[in-house]
């Protein structure tokens, strides 16, 4: 009988805080994205200073960076793991006590959570973005305060933990996907200048077709493989690739402009044209590594897309 009244109030606290995170996620994207519309319609910096979402991280009552790092945690395990394991002996015996109705409601709140997390770092960096164009305009003042851009957080994490890079890869919106994985690559990329054979200017990085040359670079390729392994380059450059495609077709179809930063000044050619070259490179320096199904699937789409072409 006291197991089962502890199980019960461990299931109504879980759901309980589980509802009311994405009762709060819920009122500051009401909040936010309205204003950040009107920020990018009048660049008004103070409508986005007065948001919910600014005032909360600029709290001292919150640990910011503990904030991010829980989010994406909890955000990459919730996309593949069930809430509650019949393998795991604890969970097991809460899984007994919980109603059919509970448990066929978990696997939807799950999902709507790891939605929502997804949501709540996608308007954070949002804000870091507009904040960054508020800098550069000279409309921030010391009062805005210093915060550590979300995307640096997201990033550090992500290098020091590679075991939730896969997780996140899969999950994450395209756009920003894309941006995280060409900074991931500028962390490794050496910083001296990168010559090509047709140019004697230095290789920009700035974009994905710039880190892609630089990958056909035998030395610069063998460089990044010792710091970390063929199966991230393999997994970074497959899901990078995906989300290029996604962007470019969104563009090319008429999507928002913001979608247009890494895809308008290569062509889709180009770009699969580097990838082959950049998988080709890593290749060589690692012949021994096996290719990930999502890597194979990347070349394949290439290949078919400059057959086309031809």
């Amino acid at each position: 009988m006291a197991k089962e009244m502890k199980s019960e109030e461990v299931k109504a606290s879980f759901l309980k805080n589980m509802l009311l995170l994405q009762y709060l996620i819920t009122v500051l994207e009401g909040d936010f994205l309205p204003r950040n519309c009107t920020y990018q319609e009048t660049m008004n910096w103070t409508i986005l200073r007065e948001s919910q979402l600014n005032l909360l991280l600029g709290s001292r009552k919150i640990i910011y960076k503990g904030l991010m790092k829980d989010c994406l945690s909890i955000m990459c395990d919730m996309s593949q793991l069930s809430v509650f394991s019949e393998e795991d002996g604890s969970t097991g015996e809460l899984l007994h006590g919980i109603t059919s109705v509970t448990t066929l409601a978990l696997p939807e709140m799950k999902k709507s959570t790891c939605n929502l997390l997804k949501k709540l770092l996608l308007m954070i960096m949002e804000l870091d973005s507009s904040r960054r164009v508020a800098d550069q305009q000279g409309h921030t003042t010391r009062a805005d305060g210093v915060r550590t851009p979300a995307m640096e957080i997201i990033l550090d994490e992500l290098m020091y933990n590679n075991d939730i890079l896969p997780s996140f890869l899969q999950v994450f919106d395209p756009r920003w996907k894309l941006e995280i994985i060409v900074q991931y690559f500028q962390k490794y990329i050496p910083k001296y200048s990168v010559q090509t054979r047709r140019s004697s200017g230095a290789v920009k990085t700035e974009n994905f077709d710039g880190v892609l040359k630089c990958l056909s670079n035998s030395n610069i390729t063998k460089s990044i493989v010792k710091k970390i392994s063929s199966e991230v380059v393999q997994l970074l450059l497959a899901y990078a690739f995906q989300a290029y495609l996604a962007l470019f077709y969104q563009h090319v179809s008429g999507g928002v402009s913001v979608t247009v930063e890494h895809v308008k000044s290569n062509s889709l050619h180009e770009i699969c044209k580097n990838l082959v070259s950049a998988f080709t490179s890593l290749r060589k320096e690692d012949p021994d590594t096996e290719m990930l199904c999502c890597s194979k699937e990347a070349l394949f789409t290439a290949a078919a897309i400059l057959s086309a072409k031809m």
